[in-house]
């Protein structure tokens, strides 16, 4: 068992659940993830392999057929995932944020209606926040969905959907019309069933074809296109309209843990790749791990590596305890983020020119590690968040 990014406190169950993805990702995923990600294919087979073993039911209760198992538990298996391939991370991603926030927010019938099936992966979940125009800005959304007798007509583009083709429910955010004074208690979260695939899928809802990107190749990242789209407004999240806003911001909690999970993930896996590679090269007639200038770049990388990996497992457990954890996540995911593109780039420069190969698994990583940098925020949005924090909990007495 390697050193690093090890977990104090786990039960047995966790640690047995940890060990058998570490085996199917060492057997299944590393050994087949260059070539897919080269030919940019969904990892059908290895969706399978998830599915089989159940991770898909990963967090959601046992009464609707899930391991309903903790956050912690679910960062520590994306984590391990990630140090695969992040794209098959990613995959099941959204469908957990999706997942979670029916358990805390749907009504029973929502959660009688999806959960179980979420839990074998015949539903897959996408979130879709994003907007062609949008950034950062939440509060400024423009796809609308207004009122029309039992249900809701929405008419707008949303962007950046992962899984937007493979899956076949969509928590959606759209504007809708409360009266609220302000902008984001006039949004609603909704439950958007859709068949998986591109093109018109339903009437009125588009899903166009993937977007091609410089990494994070495999899974379906998408735009959705809303026009007069129909939807019951039972499938209004918790049946309770202008609440969306904190919904989705539950959710992204709970995705910014995620996404330091998979930074984490990609950080070991580039370490391993450096360590290994700094022994077996020689120069000067030494492995290149004994000249000072390496072993240094060793010593601060695996430093990164467990830095990282402890403030995520922190902010799963506090997010785990029902207690507040926005300045947590969001300080875990600006930690992680960095230094996994600060790892993965020192990896890099000790594969020499071999990491600019395309045969070496560094060169992929090189273009996985930039999307976690703007993933469920960007660096700077989680120094606004954690900057607010800090301010909240030591305002000045004077």
């Amino acid at each position: 068992m390697a050193r690093l990014a090890q977990t104090a406190g786990l039960t047995d169950i966790q640690s047995e659940i940890l060990a058998t993805v570490r085996g199917f990702v060492d057997k299944e995923v590393i050994p087949h993830a260059q070539a897919l990600e080269h030919g940019d294919e969904y990892p059908a087979d290895i969706v399978e392999g998830m599915k089989e073993m159940g991770l898909f039911g990963l967090t959601i209760p046992e009464e609707y057929g899930g391991l309903g198992e903790s956050l912690l538990t679910y960062a520590l298996v994306v984590e391990e995932i990630a140090r695969g391939w992040m794209s098959v991370s990613g995959v099941i991603n959204t469908h957990f944020i999706v997942a979670h926030m029916i358990k805390q927010h749907g009504t029973d019938e929502q959660k009688q209606h999806f959960l179980p099936r979420m839990a074998t992966g015949e539903v897959r979940g996408a979130f879709s926040m994003s907007e062609p125009d949008l950034g950062s800005d939440v509060a400024a959304i423009k796809t609308k969905a207004k009122r029309d007798g039992d249900d809701y007509v929405i008419d707008g583009q949303k962007m950046w959907l992962t899984n937007g083709g493979t899956s076949t429910l969509i928590a959606l955010l759209a504007k809708t019309d409360e009266g609220a004074p302000k902008a984001h208690q006039n949004l609603t979260a909704f439950l958007v069933e859709k068949p998986a695939g591109f093109g018109e899928v339903a009437p009125g809802l588009t899903i166009p074809g993937k977007i091609d990107k410089m990494g994070y190749k495999g899974v379906d990242t998408t735009e959705a296109v809303f026009d007069g789209y129909r939807l019951p407004a039972a499938r209004v999240l918790g049946e309770a309209p202008g609440r969306g806003f904190a919904q989705m911001m539950d959710g992204v909690e709970v995705g910014r843990v995620n996404v330091a999970a998979r930074a984490c993930g990609i950080a070991i896996r580039a370490f391993e790749l450096a360590i290994e590679y700094a022994q077996q090269r020689k120069t000067f007639g030494k492995a290149i791990a004994e000249h000072q200038a390496i072993a240094f770049k060793l010593a601060e990388m695996a430093t990164k590596v467990e830095a990282a990996h402890l403030m995520m497992v922190n902010a799963a457990r506090l997010k785990d305890s029902g207690a507040r954890n926005d300045v947590e996540a969001g300080m875990a995911k600006l930690i992680a983020s960095e230094y996994c593109a600060e790892v993965t780039q020192e990896s890099f420069r000790i594969h020499g020119g071999y990491g600019y190969s395309k045969e070496y698994e560094i060169e992929r990583l090189m273009r996985e590690a930039p999307f976690l940098l703007i993933g469920e925020g960007t660096s700077e949005i989680q120094k606004t968040i954690i900057s607010r924090g800090l301010l909240r909990e030591y305002k000045s007495r004077g």
